[in-house]
């Protein structure tokens, strides 16, 4: 296991490279389109290749002096993908539906030195914004192996657990040690899928005691805009940092999140 590096974007003028800068009003998170058109992927590619992103992506691939910010050169390399999360409807049981929904737009970016990770543009008030910076590849390389393995499914990941499977008709197959785990490397059917999460996550939804007492964990279901990147408590997370990025007009706030290194 790797630890992955997540800064969670949130709207506000940044004062230093590291250090901590007080959070100002943030764009309000809106509800994330049902489809992805060619539209839509055009106004998360030029959110993504924004000249203030890719700054703010110099900055974060030199953040561990792996590279000078002058020298990182970021660049943005093919489309924008869906990425899709487990439903919090799904969960509750809810007729009709999906086992997912849409949660961000990812955007692969490259450093001169090779390193790379992915942008999140969701859509908020303000319009398309990236709300978060990762490292590494994983939305890009489980939704090429979901493909692979099941033609035509939703590749999706369930944040609880930091878990990528794809789903196709009755069945859920997995894509990482973490859902192998869960559902066993044969994969199981939608409608066990279902029972498990409805058990693990079913009494943690918005409105339950359990979310009504401020308890970790649970079920989030927050848009990536809010700062969350629509994830509750992910098994593995080591803590969290502010990053300030000068001339990002945007605080960057640091969190450690397991990923399986696989590929």
């Amino acid at each position: 296991m790797s630890k992955r590096v997540s800064a969670a974007v949130l709207a506000a003028t940044a004062v230093a490279l590291v250090g901590v800068a007080a959070p100002q009003a943030a764009a309000a998170p809106v509800p994330q389109p049902q489809s992805v058109t060619a539209e839509t992927k055009a106004a998360a590619a030029q959110a993504a290749a924004a000249p203030d992103t890719l700054s703010t992506l110099a900055r974060f691939f030199a953040r561990e002096g792996k590279v000078a910010p002058d020298a990182a050169r970021p660049r943005i390399e093919g489309e924008a993908i869906p990425v899709s999360y487990l439903s919090p409807d799904f969960v509750a049981g809810k007729a009709g539906a999906d086992v997912a929904r849409l949660e961000y737009l990812a955007s692969r970016a490259v450093s001169s030195d090779g390193q790379q990770a992915a942008l999140w543009t969701a859509r908020t008030e303000a319009g398309w914004q990236v709300v978060n910076i990762a490292t590494g590849d994983d939305e890009f390389r489980y939704a090429q192996l979901g493909a692979a393995k099941l033609p035509g499914g939703t590749v999706f990941r369930e944040p609880q657990i930091d878990a990528w499977y794809v789903a196709e008709g009755a069945r859920v197959l997995p894509l990482d040690e973490d859902a192998e785990r869960a559902v066993g490397a044969g994969g199981t059917s939608l409608a066990a899928y279902r029972s498990r999460v409805t058990r693990a996550y079913g009494d943690k939804l918005p409105g339950s005691a359990y979310a009504k007492g401020g308890k970790a964990g649970g079920f989030d279901t927050a848009s990536p805009a809010e700062g969350s990147a629509g994830t509750a408590v992910t098994a593995g997370a080591a803590g969290a940092l502010a990053l300030g990025v000068a001339g990002s007009a945007a605080l960057l706030r640091l969190r450690l999140r397991r990923r399986t290194a696989e590929g």
